[in-house]
């Protein structure tokens, strides 16, 4: 039955309109707005333009029928730490304001958000307190930022994504650095931060809206401030509504390690979240079932009297700290990962590995694909925090497994790419060995007596001090050596391997990066007529 049809419980005052941005897993965002639209509130729901058009067409088939479910008037391509996701969020917000016009709160979510309390217990809160619940604490003084950069996401404007962008977003930083190209931040704003997930009242929506087209100055700062769905409604509600309205915490319960890691809750978490202050937690688990479940039953619990204790960072730290089982040198948080078989791993393989990036970097533009380089090859490869594992090759390279399930959560997607040396032929059984979807682009190149003689001092077979004549026979050995490679790659049943030569015709290169990377073949000829692409 539609939610309008349902009655809903209690008396309520505050109708909810919750804007639910989302990205992936449509069957698992259905439930979650039918679920939160179950007592007459309602959903809009803003689904990341980069997610598959056939996820959209289920998910709109799937509530097409729930007249208290609306979708964003425009879909935007968002990407973490951009405007855009800010962007995704007032769009959404618009929607929600424009269709809803009795929702009195409106509370944004993403599609990993499970309630951790009764309708009957928000809905009762929020009529009890006349409050926006949005954290918002001072930028510059408080040490909100553990790890990363601070100032310079507002001192410099920032176009690139640090992520799919590296080179581009560092490279653009130094140079307003060498320019001395700082910028001011807009008149009478004093920049807070704080969690992206918040409820605020209606009226204060309508007067971020309203000050938003009253300060072009405004928006154009936030458009290139880096992360700013972290200080951009922080800083606005802040600045209109008088700090006795503002609760210091965030509605939704989250947590991050002390490495900046988001923790993730499982089947044994349900009595620490119930016991939380907020309303809703993230980010829950999709394998935990058994506490999905839990959660949806007490979300239609006729109660609004709960035991709260706010324990959970402060238990979080002691078990961390000591292990599950009260034991201090106890397993180490990320033992025992592993990814599933819903995550696809693109490798592209290549002796050559400044080719392999510069395909990889066009591929992400391209794409929007997250991906490292060679991270099994390379201890200086740039990485996220990942607990600890990733600080050498040698812990990296034991539990493998472990840093790619761990990579698809930092960049919280199921596609990654990476690089990796065509003689990584253990790596390349193991992951095709471990029960997720495996693709792999084999690269052929040509190599020059000078860039063979050049790879042999980077391996250590020579030194400056060696003599012409022992580089040069050495050479023939090198080629067998990188021929034997090629032939072990094609000899192996790895499944889906596609090749791309440097001798072969542009066309028939940019057809096979097009299946590669599932691209049309016109944005895959950015890749290949890129004119450095073989060059040494």
């Amino acid at each position: 039955m539609p939610p309008s049809k349902r009655k809903a419980q209690g008396d309520w005052v505050t109708k909810l309109a919750f804007i639910l941005l989302c990205h992936k897993d449509p069957e698992r965002v259905a439930a979650q707005a039918d679920l939160l639209t179950r007592h007459g509130d309602y959903v809009v729901i803003h689904h990341d333009a980069r997610a598959p058009k056939s996820d959209h067409a289920s998910l709109r088939t799937a509530l097409g029928d729930n007249q208290n479910v609306r979708f964003a008037r425009k879909r935007i391509k968002c990407g973490w730490g951009e405007w855009s996701l800010v962007r995704a969020t007032l769009v959404a917000l618009a929607t929600a304001m424009d269709t809803f016009p009795d929702a009195t709160h409106f509370y944004l979510l993403s599609g990993d958000c499970q309630p951790v309390k009764p309708a009957a217990y928000l809905h009762h809160a929020l009529e009890a307190q006349d409050r926006d619940f949005i954290e918002a604490v001072d930028f510059f003084g408080s040490d909100w930022i553990r790890t990363g950069m601070k100032e310079d996401r507002l001192r410099y404007r920032h176009v690139f994504n640090e992520r799919s962008q590296k080179a581009l977003f560092y490279g653009s930083l130094e140079l307003q650095r060498k320019l001395g190209a700082e910028r001011d931040i807009p008149k009478g704003l004093r920049i807070m931060i704080g969690s992206q997930w918040w409820c605020l009242r209606r009226r204060t929506v309508k007067s971020v809206l309203a000050l938003m087209a009253s300060r072009p100055d405004v928006m154009k700062f936030f458009a290139t401030t880096w992360i700013p769905d972290e200080t951009f409604f922080q800083t606005l509600v802040s600045h209109l509504v008088p700090r006795a309205e503002i609760s210091g915490k965030p509605p939704t319960f989250l947590m991050f390690t002390d490495y900046g890691v988001p923790v993730t809750f499982y089947n044994d978490h349900l009595d620490l979240l119930k016991r939380q202050g907020a309303f809703f937690a993230r980010k829950v688990s999709s394998d935990a079932q058994a506490l999905q479940g839990q959660l949806t039953a007490l979300w239609s619990q006729p109660t609004h009297h709960m035991t709260v204790s706010d324990e959970g960072a402060r238990l979080h730290g002691f078990v961390t700290g000591r292990g599950r089982v009260g034991r201090r040198y106890a397993q180490r948080f990320w033992q025992g990962r592993k990814p599933s078989r819903k995550h696809e791993l693109l490798l592209v393989a290549c002796k050559k590995w400044h080719v392999a990036e510069r395909v990889i970097q066009v591929a992400r533009s391209e794409c929007g694909l997250a991906g490292v380089d060679f991270v099994f090859h390379d201890a200086d490869c740039v990485l996220p925090d990942l607990g600890g594992i990733q600080t050498s090759l040698e812990k990296r390279n034991r539990h493998r497994r472990t840093v790619l399930s761990m990579l698809f959560e930092a960049y919280q997607t199921d596609r990654l790419v990476l690089c990796i040396d065509l003689s990584a032929y253990e790596v390349m059984q193991d992951f095709f060995n471990a029960g997720l979807g495996v693709r792999m682009l084999e690269i052929e190149c040509e190599y020059s007596d000078d860039y063979l003689a050049g790879h042999a001092h980077r391996i250590g077979l020579v030194s400056d001090t060696s003599a012409k004549e022992t580089i040069e026979t050495l050479l023939p050995t090198l080629r067998s050596e990188i021929a034997f490679e090629h032939e072990r790659v094609a000899e192996a049943d790895f499944g889906p391997i596609y090749r791309i030569a440097e001798t072969a015709h542009p066309d028939t290169t940019t057809s096979v990066l097009a299946d590669f990377l599932g691209l049309s073949k016109d944005r895959a000829t950015a890749i290949t007529s890129h004119d450095e692409l073989f060059q040494d």
